[in-house]
């Protein structure tokens, strides 16, 4: 509750999950809208549209991480979510695939520049470690939410309504998104100490791979993209075709996986002012391996289930909360704060693009060799990232102690400034 008492934060929060919630009823609106369109050729058109998503979320996010600074942080945010609304607006008028592919490759550059500079306000707004550390797990819980409950409200939305009015109702949340923006005070994003777009695209990447805790959140990537890639791709054809469940039990399985990250990400807030980011993190990289390991079992020796899937499934949300939950917090403890944009940005990219090669992994290789290969070939990839890891940031570098060295080292005071004050504030 302090952590909502802070009106710039609250007012943040709800444009976030009013945004979230938006993006979830396009998602639906927009397969409808496919199938609409193309037929038998809809899954087709959505995976394109996916794979324009990931392109762009791989190449804008260091784009706008290097311009930002020269933009009022508020006013830009205001209109990428206004251009989020025109494209949502728009899209009930297609008549064309291509049309699709067009409108979503707006969206998705809208979103690619909103998501990182949204994540590099937090920490300006909420500056007291311990209650960033809640911020980024209550963004993880209204991410959890939105896909536990879009498919619910679009499933009854659309008992009342046809699909093309899901499109409206969207775009007047993400223009309520950046009214609450606007709302916000929100600081300006601090001078770069970059002066060219290139050098400032490019150093959160070069900041991630000369530090080794970074690299090992690179590895970490992987993991959390092998084994959510059996979730996002995998689950409708797995719930349909092998267990021959019904749309409503793929809603349902999906929730499996959504319940576990929403109970771990509750949990983690008092575990990381306890324990080490990295133990927790490997933590989960272990989970998501034996996960993604047990899934592969299961196909294998044709012991599929309902109870075996849905563990599964929830074991795989709770090892994604153990890695995704506290990486903002040891982004923030790995940069100074001038440079929190660009390594916002760098993280939203390099995730992306982990998800970029997993996605075809689960989908394409899912569909022609069947789900035994494909999970095996991301259940190794799971493995290598989470072996990557733990060989990438040392146990030296997990977050306490010798983490905050090179911090002290950058933002150096004059000589005369008390050392333990400079220490416990780093």
């Amino acid at each position: 509750m302090r952590l909502f008492a802070i009106r710039d934060y609250r007012h943040l929060f709800g444009a976030q999950v009013i945004a979230l919630f938006g993006t979830g009823l396009t998602t639906v609106a927009l397969g409808l809208l496919a199938y609409d369109l193309a037929g038998p050729r809809a899954g087709t058109v959505l995976g394109t549209a996916l794979t324009i998503k990931m392109v762009l979320y791989v190449l804008i996010a260091p784009l706008a991480a290097a311009y930002v600074d020269r933009l009022p942080r508020r006013t830009f945010l205001f209109g990428l979510d206004a251009v989020r609304g025109g494209v949502v607006l728009a899209l009930p008028l297609v008549t064309e695939v291509w049309h699709i592919y067009v409108l979503i490759g707006l969206l998705q550059a809208a979103s690619a520049a909103f998501t990182p500079t949204f994540q590099a306000v937090i920490p300006d707004i909420v500056t007291d470690d311990t209650d960033y550390t809640r911020a980024l797990s209550a963004s993880q819980v209204a991410s959890t939410m939105e896909s536990l409950l879009s498919p619910v409200l679009a499933a009854v939305a659309l008992t009342f309504l046809s699909f093309d009015r899901l499109f409206l109702g969207t775009s007047a949340g993400f223009l309520l998104s950046a009214l609450l923006v606007l709302s916000a005070r929100i600081p300006d994003a601090r001078p770069s100490t970059h002066t060219k777009a290139w050098d400032k695209a490019a150093a959160g990447i070069r900041t991630f791979l000369r530090t080794p805790r970074l690299r090992g959140i690179m590895a970490l990537n992987l993991v959390v993209a092998a084994a959510g890639s059996i979730v996002v791709v995998n689950t409708v054809n797995h719930v349909r075709d092998e267990l021959g469940g019904s749309q409503s039990d793929v809603a349902w399985m999906l929730a499996a996986s959504g319940t576990g990250t929403l109970l771990a990400a509750l949990v983690l807030p008092r575990v990381l002012d306890r324990i080490a980011a990295r133990t927790v993190m490997t933590t989960g990289a272990g989970v998501l391996v034996a996960a993604t390991t047990a899934a592969v079992t299961l196909t294998a020796a044709g012991l599929v289930t309902w109870t075996g899937t849905a563990i599964v499934w929830a074991a795989i949300g709770v090892g994604m909360a153990l890695i995704i939950t506290p990486t903002g917090k040891v982004l923030r403890a790995s940069v100074g704060r001038n440079a929190i944009p660009e390594a916002f940005a760098a993280q939203f990219s390099l995730s992306h693009l982990a998800w970029l090669i997993t996605y075809p992994v689960a989908g394409w290789l899912g569909t022609n060799g069947g789900f035994t290969l494909a999970w095996a070939v991301l259940a190794a990839l799971a493995g290598v990232g989470a072996i990557g890891a733990l060989v990438l940031w040392p146990r030296s570098h997990d977050g306490r102690g010798a983490t905050t060295s090179r911090l002290v080292t950058a933002a150096r005071p004059a000589p005369s400034t008390d050392r333990s004050t400079l220490t416990k504030a780093a």
